[in-house]
């Protein structure tokens, strides 16, 4: 093995000579690992790579090289079509940059990594734990949620692979939400047991998923017994002596001049595409990963690209390295001498090299040199800067495009004198910093390395054989959700950069990035130019607010507890059209029944009567089904739902099931309507809107009555579209209603077709609500549908004396209510969709050949008969007092009603076929086909 890492010296042989720790499997383990300790009550050792560019200085050649490589891998694995399909997801905050370069290497796959940082206004679209590391909420924010819904491979990237847990509970909770046949786990390093190796594949089979494994090393990690408390104690001690110290820094006594191995960089040169490999669509415009110092100049690989000595190469002349100006003399500390492990491992200065005489850290080790100079790089404008909200193909191509002006800017405000450049992402943010140092490798006559701030504290040991040399702490800068605390820059102090340029986001360009103990003046401590360049920190752009919902008496004659209508106000509109006009529109195409509104049917004298007594009689019968209903829904859907009627024939049965919940339950339940339309779908402005302000899980679709089930059929189909488009699940589009004849639905009040007074009247009973409408002209991409107000109706209205009628007989239809609701929970209610069946029948037998045209049930037949051009009614032989008012509205439209010995309906309203105002007779046969 090439252990050569720190001073000739493997950066993982102090911890494993104290604690007994090994790495076992692939000779290239130790070149690509080195260990450290931490403070976690779950794991004490830290496996620190040498080539992701987090906790040790790389070069971006090298770190940019093993992810994609990794991702050319994927992509010979899944093949060019399913690689077109796949999504890429990466881990925050060690594994966004890494992830980033697999997605390039891949070419083809939009990405997106996780996040611990939220963004208001973007929903979450999942989440998940990571149950080892010191932080562990994961969020997904993507902009497009659809990104994560989509049935092609998911592939998960991660630093390292160790037992396998983050990647269970991130599939578990993906797959539960957008299901999907394959995932492919990609890691630098696959360091688990045979028992964990074992788990990913049972969890795998219990899915019926395919899960593959692509890492560029594998092994595993022999821990003896007591590791964990031995490894607690060293840190503990190490930790008070530094304490003691009074430092907030720690750094190397000596110079960290050979971080990783010079075997690393020939490996990068064969992991990179050059000029020969297979050019991709999107990658053709990105200079190729060049391990050369010059374009189209071979030179040797660096063995460091940050050490004085200048083996970076300077384009086609050696210059001698300039004097550090802040080492010490340390004889002890050559390269490839060992020395005993120090005392106090956070001092920065130590002349003698003995272990255990140290003095204070000087505040500034380059008062007369240091400078900080900010630089406008000129991010593109509206470009993410990384994938918390998704980086698609189009994203890599306009970042590719504009890499080489910004890395030239970069350029221009360094030192010219500088051979020795760091470049320091932060935090989540290493994709972007990590291409401007791999384009700033390519065009400076310096070396240039990389890595990132983090929050993961690690103990810093100033010992070649271990792989955190040096720990800067600083407070946090970027406002974190879970409060202050501090951040950490490992292995910058001591290593001698001429220039240290961090790269962040705006998010995090605060005071407290700039306070005396912040980032910038900790830099300062320990390089002579400090280059701040600050990037746009993307974020989605956010819809148009919706508005809050409609309520009386502004809207409707509902008392405001009583309802809020996800709706747009459109009463200034003349939408009312002649019946006749509408249904020639509707039956030849040329218009939508959403699109206009019939004119309000106002009832006779007699018709009102015949409301009042059909309200008196059937109250009781009322109160009993609206009681049963809830009780169900309270049983079965939530304990706390959120009542979301279909406007308009559900709201007053929402109304009614709210009051029922207040009167036995002490509940009081939200409620609200919203507009659903036949072959359009349901308003998926109002779903948002419920979405982010309750649980969907809770929300309870509402509707009177179902007829042949296309409204239940209707749901099912928009609640699964909303799924896919918008990525916001847990909507459930079964329909509780008062009565559902079609055995459609399985929450329900009773299954008898029997009058529903609210399907007597329009508005009237409805609040003096209009049917809602869609119309493009009216009804932008950010509105809820609309509907009109009928105020001038208010001297006809019965919406509350309807509510208050059937409320008044809630007390004595209550022990009735506890033995049906009883009865129902235990029945085997699966729906049967008979009424289906029976209207594909009629449509046949009668010669219609449209399901649409066939109206079942006593509120159907009433909607017929009040809004289209009716052309007969079918009613059940013998059928009384329920169907009075359809044959008086029949007699007075002259419509024939026929007697019908077997009908699964009380009655069945038959729309005029293929109707034209040309047509005579109700038989419609002098209709023109």
């Amino acid at each position: 093995m090439n252990k050569a890492v720190n001073d000739g010296v493997w950066s993982g042989s102090w911890v494993a000579e104290r604690l007994g720790v090994e790495l076992l499997g692939d000779p290239e383990l130790t070149d690509l690992l080195g260990l450290a300790l931490r403070r976690n009550p779950k794991r004490a050792h830290l496996l620190v790579s040498n080539v992701l560019g987090k906790h040790v200085p790389q070069s971006p050649t090298v770190v940019y090289g093993y992810g994609f490589s990794l991702g050319r891998r994927v992509r010979e694995l899944l093949g060019t079509e399913e690689s077109r399909r796949a999504v890429v997801l990466g881990y925050a905050e060690t594994a966004t940059g890494l992830g980033h370069a697999v997605a390039d290497g891949i070419a083809l796959a939009p990405y997106l990594h996780s996040t611990r940082r939220p963004v208001p206004g973007v929903a979450t679209a999942g989440g998940f734990e990571e149950s080892h590391s010191h932080a562990t909420s994961h969020l997904l924010l993507p902009e497009d949620p659809a990104l994560l819904a989509g049935e092609g491979p998911l592939v998960l990237v991660d630093d390292e692979f160790s037992t396998g847990n983050t990647v269970l509970n991130t599939i578990r909770d993906l797959h539960e939400r957008y299901p999907r046949g394959r995932y492919v786990v990609v890691a630098l390093v696959d360091m688990r047991s045979a028992a964990d190796a074992g788990r990913l594949d049972e969890f795998a089979a219990e899915m019926g998923a395919r899960v593959d494994l692509v890492a560029a090393a594998s092994g595993t990690v022999s821990l003896p017994a007591g590791v964990l408390e031995k490894g607690q104690e060293l840190v503990a001690r190490y930790e008070s002596e530094s304490a003691g110290s009074g430092s907030r820094s720690s750094a190397a006594p000596s110079r960290l001049v050979a971080q990783f191995p010079a075997p690393l960089k020939d490996k990068a040169a064969a992991a990179t595409p050059d000029a020969t490999a297979e050019a991709t669509p999107s990658f053709e415009t990105t200079p190729s990963p060049n391990p050369l110092g010059a374009r189209g100049t071979a030179r040797p690989a660096p063995t460091a690209p940050h050490r004085t000595d200048n083996p970076s190469g300077a384009r086609g002349t050696a210059r001698p390295a300039p004097t550090a100006p802040h080492r010490t003399d340390n004889p002890s500390g050559a390269r490839g001498t060992a020395r005993p492990t120090p005392t106090d491992p956070h001092r920065t200065h130590n002349p003698s090299g003995a272990r255990g005489t140290a003095r204070p850290t000087p505040t500034n080790p380059h008062p007369k040199n240091n400078r900080l100079t900010q630089v406008d790089i000129r991010w593109p404008k509206n470009l993410p800067d990384g994938g918390r909200h998704g980086f698609t193909s189009g994203h890599r191509i306009r970042l590719d495009r504009a890499l080489p002006a910004m890395a030239a800017r970069l350029a221009e405000a360094l030192p010219e004198d500088a051979t020795r450049i760091h470049i320091l992402g932060f935090e989540e943010l290493m994709y972007a910093p990590l291409r401007l140092a791999r384009e700033l490798e390519q065009i400076v006559d310096a070396g240039v390395s990389y890595s990132t701030t983090t929050r993961s504290p690690v103990l810093a040991v100033d010992d070649p054989g271990y792989a955190i040399r040096s720990r800067l702490t600083f407070p946090a800068h970027d406002t974190p959700a879970d409060g202050p605390g501090d951040r950490y820059a490992y292995n910058i102090a001591g290593a001698d950069f001429d220039a240290v340029v961090a790269v962040i986001d705006d998010t995090a360009d605060t005071p407290e990035l700039h306070a005396p103990d912040g980032l910038l003046a900790r830099l300062a401590e320990h390089t002579p130019h400090v280059v701040l360049a600050v990037i746009p920190s993307y974020v989605p752009e956010r819809p148009a607010m919706l508005p809050d919902p409609l309520r009386g008496p502004a809207f409707s004659s509902y008392a405001p507890e009583e309802v809020g209508w996800l709706l747009q106000d459109l009463s200034d509109v003349t939408l009312e059209a002649p019946t006749e006009e509408r249904e020639e529109a509707i039956q030849s195409g040329g218009a939508h029944y959403a699109e206009s509104l019939p004119v309000e049917y106002q009832p006779s004298e007699q018709y009102q009567q015949l409301f009042h007594t059909a309200l008196d009689e059937a109250a009781d019968r009322l109160a009993l089904a609206v009681g049963a209903v809830t009780e169900l829904v309270l049983a079965e859907r939530s304990p706390h739902p959120v009542l979301v009627s279909l406007a308009r024939a559900g709201t007053p049965v929402g109304v009614l099931m709210r009051r029922w919940a207040q009167h036995r339950h002490g509940l009081d339940l939200p409620h609200y309507a919203v507009s659903i339309v036949r072959g359009r779908g349901i308003d998926a402005n109002a779903l948002r809107w419920l979405a982010a302000h309750h649980d969907p899980a809770d929300v309870v679709f509402v509707d009177g009555w179902t007829g042949k089930g296309a409204i239940t059929r209707e749901l099912t189909e928009a609640i699964r579209d909303f799924e896919e488009s918008d990525g916001i699940t847990g909507f459930d589009p079964e329909i509780a209603v008062l009565a559902d004849p079609g055995s459609c639905v399985k929450t329900y009040g009773t299954r008898e077709d029997f009058l529903i007074p609210s399907a007597c009247l329009n508005s009237t009973v409805s609040g003096l609500i209009s049917r809602t409408v869609l119309r493009s002209d009216l009804v932008g991409p950010h509105d809820f549908h609309g509907a009109k107000f009928y105020r001038e109706l208010a001297g006809a209205d019965v919406s509350v004396d309807f509510l208050d009628a059937v409320a008044a007989r809630f007390p004595e239809v209550s022990d009735a209510v506890t033995v049906l609701a009883k009865e129902l929970l235990a029945a085997d209610r699966t729906p049967t969709w008979e009424g289906w069946a029976a209207v594909e029948r009629i449509s046949e037998e009668y010669g219609i050949h449209d399901v649409n045209l066939v109206k079942p049930g006593v509120g159907e037949t009433t909607r017929v008969l009040l809004r289209r051009v009716p052309w007969k009614i079918l009613a059940r032989a013998g059928a009384g007092a329920d169907l009075d008012h359809v044959r008086l509205l029949a007699e007075q439209r002259g419509v024939p009603v026929e007697e019908v010995a077997e009908l699964p309906y009380t009655c069945v309203g038959l729309i005029h076929p293929k109707y034209t105002r040309g047509a005579t007779g109700a038989d419609g046969k002098a209709v023109a086909v």
